[in-house]
């Protein structure tokens, strides 16, 4: 009889400095060729599962662990991590925190290398786990060049190279392009095709629904609460929690009362000044380096809430880090409320300027939440009463309050991802600009945020980057679409969005919910959210009041 690639029973694991288990009583198997898709609010223990199936725990992470996980047949209590990981691949949260190779081609041969496979095996399963992902071009790049997307697909393909007969992938989609995203869902399927095991941990839920998973599971506060198939999954689910195609949550929110929305973004009148001017901006890594910026020229203005699209490698995050002074212009000049930013220090932008990390391994340090969100605000020079006022806030803002004592970075990467934003918020910055806020995070936690920070006074401009079209329907007041370092598109969301050519052609895909706001927009005259529209007759002459938010 074969066993099978992964059973769970009974499983209950409690950190250290916990008082109540991550996860309680799990029970499930998966049989080879599954993909199951694992969904649940941030924090809820899908990531602590992962790490009880992979080895992490106990290995790595400590704590009390009852119940028993099975690799075909035999219990991981009796296994190594090395015995493990020769079963077990698993891409992180974080890509950050996979690669520690210099060069592509030797971070993804590193695994290979570790087992003494010979080199001239190691060389054709590396190129053929690159061109799998569709980023061969990469194979003799440096690892620190890579944009986040970039890093993305490297770190799996360090996975892919290896064979694994189980693959546990936890947020694989989350810093990747929407075409990017379709084409790892459509390998992954792929593999399971093959035979392996797939189990996806992923917020992107309706991208992952593209390839029928063969099982959904759903979990909260550390509970499985559904095991079935994804028919089972829409009924079984809170739509405010989970983002469902966008005709799912219309039919549903239809049933509720309408929700009440406040204005999101204050109509701030226009400066003489632009807060942040581009002017003729080019710029390469090192003298050889490819050019990753053409030719900007573009302002940002008091009043915007601007959302940058674009495919993995296009220059979003080169682009912004040069409004805070992080990067310079090799060409042409940007200008921060007039000043030059060569001539400014970080120091001196961070009062105007406050940026979001796309990876929070890179902000986070202190030994607990409220000494990471003080420490920015006491190097600005606030008084102890407002910096007490402005942690208050911000831990408020990202729903994190009960988090305040523990260490950042031993929360999951979703709570880790609020933290640093909400780091950021402390400083009270008149600019705020985040890289992918959204990664890591549940519908309700995105939107509670997202609506608290555009519904408070204080900041004159919002720039995000994000490959969540969906984030850029719902917030934004204006897209720049970024094609290989140069805008291609820059205007209000219902002129921009509407070209489905150009969105594909710079590898943005059009959601439901982007396609469910076109049909409505002679009605509403602006995108909204599905649960707005959901009652969006009900409004008079079936068009919302102005100052709605979506």
């Amino acid at each position: 009889m074969n066993e099978l690639p992964l059973t769970v029973e009974n499983l209950t694991f409690q950190y250290h400095r916990r008082s109540e288990p991550a996860i309680q009583n799990i029970n499930f198997s998966i049989q080879p060729g599954q993909v199951v898709l694992v969904a649940g609010s941030s924090g809820c223990g899908k990531t602590t599962l992962m790490r009880c199936i992979n080895g992490l725990i106990p290995y790595t992470y400590q704590g009390a662990m009852s119940g028993d996980i099975r690799l075909f047949g035999k219990s991981v209590l009796g296994l190594g991590l090395a015995d493990i990981s020769q079963t077990v691949g698993t891409l992180l949260q974080d890509p950050e925190r996979q690669i520690l190779g210099s060069y592509v081609m030797n971070e993804v041969a590193f695994g290979l290398e570790s087992l003494g496979v010979p080199r001239e095996e190691i060389t054709p399963r590396v190129e053929k786990a690159l061109d799998r992902l569709g980023i061969l071009h990469l194979r003799d790049r440096e690892t620190f060049g890579t944009s986040g997307g970039e890093k993305q697909k490297i770190a799996l393909a360090g996975v892919l190279v290896m064979e694994p007969r189980i693959l546990l992938l936890d947020e694989p989609l989350a810093s990747l392009d929407p075409a990017s995203a379709q084409e790892a869902l459509q390998a992954f399927r792929q593999l399971a095709d093959e035979g392996i095991a797939v189990m996806i941990v992923e917020h992107r839920v309706e991208d992952v629904l593209s390839i029928h998973p063969d099982v959904f599971m759903y979990m909260d506060e550390g509970k499985m609460t559904y095991l079935g198939d994804t028919a089972g999954l829409m009924d079984a689910v809170d739509y405010r929690r989970i983002k469902l195609p966008a005709r799912v949550v219309l039919e549903r929110a239809r049933l509720d009362p309408a929700p009440v929305f406040v204005p999101a973004v204050s109509s701030t009148p226009k400066a003489a000044t632009a807060l942040v001017r581009f002017e003729g901006v080019h710029f390469q890594y090192g003298e050889d380096g490819p050019e990753v910026l053409k030719d900007l020229n573009f302002e940002i203005n008091a009043g915007d809430v601007i959302a940058v699209l674009g495919h993995n490698g296009s220059g979003k995050t080169t682009m912004v880090k040069h409004a805070l002074g992080l990067l310079k212009p090799t060409e042409g000049r940007v200008l921060l409320e007039g000043q030059e930013t060569r001539k400014m220090t970080v120091a001196q932008a961070a009062h105007t300027v406050g940026y979001v990390f796309q990876s929070p391994a890179q902000m986070l340090f202190a030994a607990t939440v409220r000494e990471e969100l003080s420490f920015g605000p006491k190097n600005l020079g606030f008084p102890a009463d407002m910096i007490s006022q402005n942690v208050d806030w911000a831990v408020e803002t990202v729903s994190l309050r009960s988090e305040m004592e523990m260490p950042p970075l031993a929360l999951s990467f979703g709570q880790q991802k609020r933290i640093s934003i909400a780091a950021i918020l402390a400083m009270r910055s008149r600019i705020l600009m985040m890289d992918e806020p959204t990664a890591g995070q549940d519908y309700w936690n995105y939107q509670a945020f997202m609506d608290a920070i555009l519904q408070m006074p204080g900041f004159d401009a919002v720039i995000f980057i994000t490959h969540d079209v969906d984030l850029a329907v719902i917030y934004a007041n204006r897209i720049l679409l970024v094609y290989r370092g140069e805008i291609v598109a820059d205007g209000k969301p219902q002129e921009v969005l509407k070209d489905e050519k150009l969105l594909c052609s710079c590898r943005v895909l059009p959601t439901s919910l982007l396609k469910l706001n076109m049909e409505y927009l002679p009605k509403t005259g602006r995108f909204y959210r599905a649960e707005t529209l959901a009652h969006i007759q009900s409004a008079p002459g079936g068009v919302l009041a102005a100052g709605d938010s979506g």
